[in-house]
């Protein structure tokens, strides 16, 4: 008989968990230099100081935003309960 790998219908081929491990007799030594040619290339991607400073104003006008949003609905809520609904 020969080994065939089993196919399931929902396997997609994705890895879950690389159990290539150092020290293991299949362990890949070009995966690790892989990786680190991925970092180096990702590297060149970082924001300026002006650009990180615009993209944290715009993160905290957002989450005022939000707290506002919070804010007004709980006001209405309570002028709802306390105008109309426990009269």
């Amino acid at each position: 008989m020969a080994n065939k790998p089993k196919r399931y219908d929902d396997d997609d081929g994705r890895v879950i968990c690389s159990m290539d491990v150092e020290g293991m007799r299949w362990h890949d030594k070009r995966v690790r230099g892989e990786k680190r040619e991925a970092r180096r290339a990702s590297q060149g991607d970082q924001m300026t100081k002006s650009e990180a400073r615009q993209f944290t104003w715009y993160a905290v006008l957002a989450g005022l935003l939000i707290a506002a949003v919070f804010s007004v609905t709980w006001v209405l809520f309570i002028l709802f309960c306390t105008e109309i609904w426990f009269k």
